[in-house]
């Protein structure tokens, strides 16, 4: 069992605190997804639980993780450059319970996987194979681990359609605890039973949690649900309240004109007036506290917003690609022959296949082929962004071209709708 009491996590170089006050316990058969936008701290909540050491150069933490004597099974994002550089024989090796496990149980965890179980023995480098193996190989570590509760950040990222139905079976069919990060409906929704969703409203100056014990389908339509009736309660109270604050101050008026013109030799009508003015700011102070009492307008985090230009365009005849491979290969591996693909105008392609079958390796050489057309730009993002990436600089600097004041500002604008800080 795990239970997180009042958990709070504060960055250091900001003071900003991204957590607060987050509590809930994992029982066994729990499967619960932290969902949130990206700069949440749905990752360093599972770094935190799994090792505090792994986010003591970025953040401080408050509260209790009480997990006595249990063993949990961490598949991180991405592997360390030290396990890149490893032979895949050597991290296996150092996997804890290797050496003690029975062969056929080995054989049946790479089966389950997909992974040959060769796999064990081979001197490839770790670094060498493809996103979605990577992965694998991380969970295939961790089924011979045997842990007690897993947590897995972003586990559905670079892996194939047939490992994803597998993964999408084995969190359902686990009786262990499950503490997952994850933006892929289709698996969230297939395997969740409890929702944690981190988000950070007022414009990021303010960390909210919410913890539902129920399927995330449930959960998001009864959130808008709810988000929907506060909206329209909100804006009734505030129609309702804009109406009598109206009516006040036709009465406040009404009544500073007759104190204008009121006769000073009408020491009655002079009382009487004054008890008017008593009434008017007695009605004033009423509306103050009621509109402090209102139905406030729903304060939902946005969205990240990125789209393309729609200024620019590709005409629907323009001849983009005619590729004709007579063999696909890597080094000296051939993964695929008599390749032929023509693309023309706007199309939109998707590559699917195994992992490991070259799809990576053909988009790289489609990129190559483009690239050196000079009546196409064309902009490659990679699986590994590091090899992109200037990452001593800042993400100003890394994107500039020109290095004027009005493309700088683009820039900013552009990292602002990416919740960029």
């Amino acid at each position: 069992m795990l239970q997180i009491k009042n958990l709070t996590v504060t960055l250091t170089k900001d003071l900003r605190t991204i957590i607060d006050g987050l509590s809930f316990t994992l029982n066994d058969g729990d499967r619960a997804v932290v969902i949130g936008e990206e700069g949440n701290g749905k990752s360093t909540l599972l770094k935190l639980i799994y090792d505090p050491s792994l986010v003591a150069g970025y953040a401080e933490y408050t509260g209790d993780i009480v997990a006595r004597g249990t063993r949990f099974g961490y598949l991180s994002q991405e592997l360390g450059d030290d396990e890149k550089a490893l032979r895949v024989c050597d991290y296996f090796s150092a996997v804890m319970g290797f050496y003690d496990t029975a062969p056929g149980e080995l054989n049946q965890a790479a089966y389950r996987l997909g992974l040959p179980v060769g796999l064990y023995f081979s001197e490839q480098k770790v670094g060498a194979l493809s996103g979605g193996e990577r992965v694998k190989l991380q969970l295939l570590k961790i089924l011979i681990e045997k842990p007690d509760v897993l947590l897995l950040d972003e586990p559905s990222n670079d892996i194939d359609i047939e490992t994803l139905e597998w993964l999408e079976g084995f969190i359902t069919a686990s009786a262990m605890p499950i503490l997952y990060v994850s933006h892929d409906e289709t698996l969230i929704e297939n395997t969740a039973n409890v929702v944690i969703h981190i988000e950070q409203v007022r414009r990021k100056t303010l960390p909210r949690c919410t913890v539902a014990k129920i399927p995330y389908r449930e959960y998001i339509d009864s959130r808008l649900g709810k988000l929907a009736r506060q909206e329209q309660n909100a804006r009734k109270e505030h129609s309702e309240h804009d109406a009598k604050l109206e009516r006040f101050r036709k009465i406040q008026q009404k009544v500073a004109h007759e104190q204008e013109t009121i006769s000073r030799g009408d020491p009655h009508g002079g009382r009487l007036l004054k008890k008017k003015m008593k009434a008017v700011k007695s009605l004033e102070h009423r509306l103050v506290r009621e509109s402090d009492g209102m139905t406030q307008l729903p304060d939902v985090e946005e969205a990240i917003l990125v789209k393309f230009d729609g200024s620019v365009s590709v005409p629907n005849g323009k001849m983009i690609l005619g590729l004709v491979l007579d063999e696909l290969k890597a080094g000296e591996r051939v993964l695929s022959k008599n390749i032929r693909l023509n693309v023309t105008g706007p199309e939109k392609i998707c590559i699917i296949g195994r992992n490991g079958v070259g799809k990576t390796t053909l988009l790289k050489q489609i990129h190559a082929e483009l690239s050196a057309r000079r009546d196409i730009r064309c902009a490659y993002m990679p699986q590994d962004y590091e090899e992109l990436l200037e990452l001593s600089e800042t993400p100003v600097r890394f994107l500039e071209h020109i290095g004027d004041k009005a493309e700088r500002t683009r820039i900013r604008t552009f990292l602002g709708s990416m919740k960029y800080t």
